[in-house]
This record gives structure tokens, sequence and C-alpha cells, in this order.
């Protein structure tokens, strides 16, 4: 029997993911974390779970109502794994709300700042609240009721609704009526001086006398659904233009089964069973046998995503303390030319710590105006919007440079971002290609071709990290300029793949995926057993997003049982059980949560003394292996190792941040030692390569 086939040895992947939304529960929970970011992790958590459902649970629903019979890798069926999650997010959203309404907001009015219920506002507060009623929020709303004459409405993904119970007075009857909370009125409306607030669907619900007059208000309650919302291009048959294809599909996206529905907690029972009723209506066709939608009671507040605006309230003393990253040391000139500066060496970056702007962003600005760039390529898979580097595709182009950007049409949930950048981008007359409609073009690299001296020179940046500016402040991210001729060549055969027709599976430097990349990456992990069994020192270090590939983990199992020492640094999910006696006793599994979102992927590897680190852009998960473009480059200047052998004790070192997984799948955060907290984050933000502290 092979290690894959004993389904012990596995973690399920859907509840290590939700482990990892326990530890950002914890964040909020913790006493140590400024009270601010406390509300941010809580609106982390709610925006986590909505996108879980969205994809992840209603993808599991399908399989149960298609009768697959498919299992996990832990060997759960479909059916076992939704009725577990349904009980630890139940309980998680459970202990979410009570650290908010017990701990967070009283503590949010001791420093002054109230969110307010109806009751809680003085009446001499009222008449600014109601005439903001009159002028912005009540045109906007539309009140539809459902009787026989009005069916139920459709209920839009995420989005909060009222559930109004009615009498008509003269006859008697009883309604109902649905009011939708448009995402087009601010969240919170503020009261008297500013520092308090009040949920916009608390001011609704005290004017819905105005909505409904001549009808008595029984009592209204709040709710809000979640749809199915992935989209799989595998259902289209060959798109003869993906652009539109995913338009279309996004469009259809909007009409996907419920698959959650959020309640206040005192909503009446009747009131539940009627929205169940009625959103059940949603089930026709291939989805009919679905399951009825999880029912989740959420507190008196829904919509916990909104929290996030409180975390950007200008209360210094309740946030992290401010932060200006540093201008990368080679590129500390700004009257030298960026390119000028590669050609002396390689240069690393880390972000947030490393500037964004003075490092990836002004390499775009200069490949731009500079008269001496040919051709710019480069890989959008998310960015923010109005972001410099699409200014500076732009202008490259009206300059009458040669530019091509490979767009992500397929970047989950950043689709219509997306559409709408691609548009612009042609329109200013940049080459736009959308890849493969079967993958998803998720490496992050650019090329810039460059006429020289000595001939045309490339230049590459190949990152981590998005090119998206906003990201770049929140997520952790390495990246590589180099001007190697054998890295350009790489970069220009990637490019030429993304644009033409090509089958290419092997590169110079580069490992690419799909092809070889799973098979490179088990080929060096094999290395590390065959030096280790040899008698030398084998040792594996691999910082990953996730980890979920089983032929993956099961090189791994071997090395462990062949005397390679591993640490693996994973974020979020992770499927490998390490610490399994004669199987996994010499794997360590980490994850380190805080204040960025730990977004790096680096690789070492021993080899016998002639030591090799791999950054790129890609998981060790099946869907990056096979069904992602990815691209994990080398750092082959050696004078760049020590920051990464720095940068990886730093994370190692971590006894604030940091949690271990056990044997048996729980999670424990480390405890501090007698001296101060060594918390990864805190520790970079010093020195981005943790170089200081040591």
């Amino acid at each position: 029997m092979t290690l894959t086939a004993t389904n012990s040895l596995f973690l399920n992947r859907e509840l290590s993911w939700l482990d990892f939304n326990e530890r950002v529960l914890h964040e909020a929970t913790d006493e140590r974390t400024p009270l601010l970011e406390r509300l941010r992790f809580i609106a982390i958590l709610s925006s986590n779970l909505d996108e879980f459902y969205m994809v992840r649970v209603a993808g599991l629903r399908r399989q149960m109502a298609a009768h697959v019979g498919r299992v996990s890798t832990d060997g759960m069926t479909a059916r076992e794994q939704v009725e577990l999650i349904d009980a630890r997010v139940r309980d998680m959203v459970r202990r979410q709300i009570a650290c908010l309404e017990e701990e967070l907001l009283p503590a949010l009015a001791d420093q002054g700042s109230r969110v307010l219920g109806a009751s809680d506002v003085r009446g001499d507060h009222w008449a600014a609240v109601d005439d903001l009623f009159d002028s912005a929020i009540f045109p906007v709303l539309t009140p539809l009721a459902v009787d026989p004459s009005h069916p139920f409405p459709y209920i839009s993904n995420l989005s909060l609704s009222l559930a109004v119970e009615l009498r008509d007075p003269v006859r008697g009857t009883p309604h109902f009526a649905r009011v939708k909370v448009p995402k087009s009125i601010p969240r919170w409306i503020p009261v008297g001086d500013g520092s308090e607030v009040i949920p916009v669907e608390q001011v609704i619900g005290r004017h819905l006398g105005v909505l409904f007059p001549g009808m008595s208000i029984l009592g209204w309650w709040s709710f809000r659904v979640t749809r199915y919302s992935d989209i799989d291009l595998a259902t289209v048959e060959e798109p003869e233009d993906l652009l539109e294809a995913m338009q279309e599909e996004v469009f259809r996206r909007r009409f996907g089964e419920v698959v959650r529905l959020e309640i206040q907690d005192d909503m009446p029972e009747h009131l539940q069973r009627l929205l169940l009723d009625e959103l059940n209506q949603d089930r026709r066709g291939d989805t009919a046998d679905l399951a009825e939608p999880a029912v989740h009671p959420s507190g008196r507040l829904l919509d916990l995503g909104d929290l996030y605006s409180f975390a950007d309230w200008d209360r210094p003393k309740l946030r992290y303390p401010p932060h200006s990253p540093r201008v990368p040391p080679e590129l500390g000139d700004e009257m030298r030319s960026i390119f000028d500066a590669i050609s002396d060496g390689d240069v690393l970056v880390h972000h947030p710590f490393d500037s964004f702007t003075a490092s990836v962003e002004r390499f775009f600005d200069a490949a731009a105006t500079d008269p001496d760039v040919l051709a710019i390529k480069t890989t959008l898979y998310r960015t923010s919007g109005d972001t410099a580097i699409v200014r500076a595709l732009t202008e490259a182009a009206q300059r009458g440079k040669q530019v091509a950007v490979i767009v992500e049409l397929k970047a989950r949930f950043d689709e219509e971002n997306n559409i709408g950048w691609a548009r612009m981008l042609e329109a200013y007359g940049v080459h736009v290609s959308y890849g493969d409609a079967q993958l998803k073009t998720h490496t992050k690299a650019a090329l810039v071709v460059r006429r020289e001296a000595g001939g045309i020179k490339r230049y590459v940046h190949l990152g981590t990290g998005n090119y998206d500016s906003r990201r770049s402040r929140l997520y952790t991210d390495i990246g590589l300029f180099t001007c190697d001729a054998t890295v350009g060549a790489d970069a220009s055969d990637l490019f030429n793949s993304l644009t033409g027709v090509s089958g290419q599976r092997q590169y110079r430097s580069m490992l690419v995926a799909p092809g070889a990349l799973r098979d490179q990456i088990i080929a060096l992990i094999d290395r590390e057993t065959l030096i280790a069994r040899s008698g030398r020192r084998g040792r594996i270090v691999m910082k990953v997003n996730a980890l979920a590939d089983p032929q993956i983990i099961e090189a791994m199992y071997i090395a462990s049982q062949g005397g390679v020492d591993i640490d693996l640094i994973v974020r979020g999910i992770c499927s490998l059980r390490p610490g399994v006696e004669t199987v996994s006793e010499r794997i360590r599994v980490s994850s380190i949560v805080g204040r960025f979102l730990e977004h790096s992927r680096l690789w070492y590897f021993h080899n016998d003394g002639r030591e090799e680190f791999y950054i790129g852009s890609a998981d060790l998960m099946q869907r990056n292996l096979d069904r992602r473009v990815e691209a994990v480059l080398p750092i082959q200047d050696a004078s760049l190792h020590p920051r990464l052998h720095s940068l990886v004790r730093t994370w190692l070192a971590d006894d604030r941040q940091a949690w271990d997984l056990a044997a048996d799948g729980t999670w424990t955060q480390r405890t501090p030692g007698p001296g101060p907290a060594r918390g990864t984050h805190e520790v970079l933000l010093r020195d981005p390569w943790g170089m200081l502290a040591e």
C-alpha cells in the first residue's frame, strides 16, 4: 500500500482551512492586538467565510446533489464534510459574535466610540439622522411586498435585507415584505459629533412606517444570503471569445443557488421557514436535488465584513503603529537608472517592508519612459484601482513601445475588475491576451526588453505577489529583479507560450507549471532524501500558503523516513500530518498569522552544502500544479542567500505570531519565553530580512 492510500495520514483540506480561520479569530480575541485591528480580524473572518461558502461548500453541496462518490484525501464524503463544516462554522460564528458584542464593542465604547441601536440614540440626535434618512436613504429604498400579486423577490448574493412583518389594520390581514439595504448607502451612520454610529439598517427599521404607510409594523429582522459563485469554464464549450464568455459567466453567477442563510438571532421561526421555502424555489433544473441552505444565527449585526471601515478610523493608539517601508539600498539613488542598478547585481525585495513604489512601480515607470526600452511584457492577476503600473503600461503603449499584458480574467472575484482593465488596456493600444480558457495565469512576472550598447538586454521581475499597490501594503511578498541572460531567455519563452501556442515543459532555470513543476519539486525532495540516506545532512524548509498535493506530501513523508529534517511554514491549508511516528517524525509545521497576510513562497534545499533557494507564485496544491500557469525561480546570486537564511530563521524563531501543528491536527500558538517576544512582523518592520535581530 502506498502512503497516499492511507487516509489517516492526511488532514482534511476544508477543515484545515477552517483551522486557519480559527487562528484569524484568535487575533481578534487576543488582547495584545490593538482594538481596531481586532475589529479588522473580525471582518476578515466574515469575508473569508463568505468566500468559503460561495465556492468550497457550494461545490461540496453540488457533489452531494449529484451523488458523486468521490471522497477527500482523508477519506471523507462530501456529506460528511458539509456536516462537520456546518458544526464548526456555527461554533466559530458564535464565538465571533461573543467576542464582538461582549468584548470589542464595549471596549470601543470605553474609548468614546459606540455602535448604537435605535433605542440608544438620544432624542436630540434623532433630528439629524431623520433628516439624513429623508434626503439620502429613503429615495433609494424599494419596499417589496410578497403576496399572490407580488412574487418573492430575487435576493442578491451577500446583500443585507430586512424581513418585515406587517398587518393591515383595516382588514386585519398579515403581510410580509423585504427591504434591501443598498450597498450605495454607508453602513455606519454618524450620530452627534460622529464618535457614535448607528447601523443603517436600524435607521431604516425606525422609518418603516414611511415605506409602508397605513400599515402596522409588527417587527423586522435582518437576513443575508450567500450564493454559489464559482466560475467553471470547463462547463463551457471551447469559447471563441474568452472575454465574452467570462462576461456571460460573471452575469450567470448572480443567479447561483443559495447555500447559506444568515439571520438575526431573534428572528421568529415561522419567518425563517418562510424565507427557506421561498429561497428553495431557486433550486431548479440541475440544482433541484440540493439540500436546503445552511441557516446560521448571526447575532444582531450581520455582514461583519463592513467592520473593515472601523479599522481605518483615525485613532492611532488603537491601531498598529504606522509603518513607512524603506527604499531598498540598491535602489536608493533616485537619479540613477533602475536598469543600471539591476545590471550591478540582482536586487531582492521584501514587501511590505521594502517599498513597492520605489521598486516594482519604479521598474514599470522607468520602462515606460526610457527611450531605449523596446518592449514590456507582464502578467496581471489582480491589481488595484487607478494603479501606477496600469498607467505606466498605457503610457508605454502610447509612446510606441511594444506592450503585451496577459490579463487573468478568471482571478476569483476579480473577474469584473479584470474585464474592465482588459478593455481599457486594449483601448490604449496594449496587446492584451487572456491565456488559456482552462488555465489560470497565476504567475507574477514582468519582462522589459532594452536596447543597450552591447546589444539587446532583458530585465526580469519575478515575485510571489500581485502587481497591486494596495495589497503590497498588506501582504508579505518577495520579488527578484535580474538581468541574467538565462532568466531573460526563460521569461521570453514563458511569455511567448502565454500569448502564442507552445508545448514547452522544460526551461533553463525556471520551474514552470503546468508541466514539469510537480516532478521537479519531488525531484528536489528526493535528492535530499538520497543525501540523508548516505549519512549526510538532508534539510528542507518550504514556506507556502497551502500544502495539499498528495504526491508532494508522500515525497515529504518518504524524506522524513530517510532522515531529512523538514520545516514547513504554511499560512493556511495543510493536509500533511506532521510528527507521526515512523512516518513524519522529522517534519514540523508552523503557521504565522498577524499584522500582515503571509503570502510569500520561499523554498530552501540544503543540497549537500550547495544550497538552493527558490521563490515563485506556486503553492503546493493540485490546482496550482495542474490547472495554473506558475513560475518558480532559483535565487542564483549566492550573495543574497544570507538575507534569505536570516528570513527563514526569523520565521522559525517566532514565539508571538507562530502556531505549531500537532500530529492529531490541532494547532497551538507558541508562548514567548522570559525575554521579549519575537514576532515575525515586528522584527521585519525594523529590518526587512531580520538580520539586525540576530
